[in-house]
């Protein structure tokens, strides 16, 4: 797959859809590439997705299904506790 020639081969509009998306959690497909629409994460630390068939109507966002998460780097280093930090990092 020659991604550069893809790019260069796409509209403004098409780039500008991949950036905005499709809605809270998919790309916008280009067809005429035959591009799909890809479902992205919320997180660098775990992954939640929303139950869109119970979505309400007027609701932006769903219920989230049981997910898998794990807390940011960020979290730890507020625990100002540099041993637990330098445990972190040996895992």
């Amino acid at each position: 797959m020659d991604i550069p020639a893809i790019i260069n081969s796409m509209t403004l509009e098409e780039k500008a859809g991949l950036c905005s998306g499709m809605d809270n959690w998919c790309t916008k497909p280009v067809e005429r590439l035959r591009i799909p629409s890809i479902r992205m994460s919320d997180g660098p630390h775990g992954l939640r997705k929303e139950d869109e068939a119970n979505k309400k109507p007027g609701n932006i966002f769903a219920k989230s299904m049981p997910a898998v998460c794990y807390p940011a780097a960020c979290a730890t280093a507020a625990s100002f506790d540099p041993e637990l930090c330098v445990k972190r990092a040996k895992h």
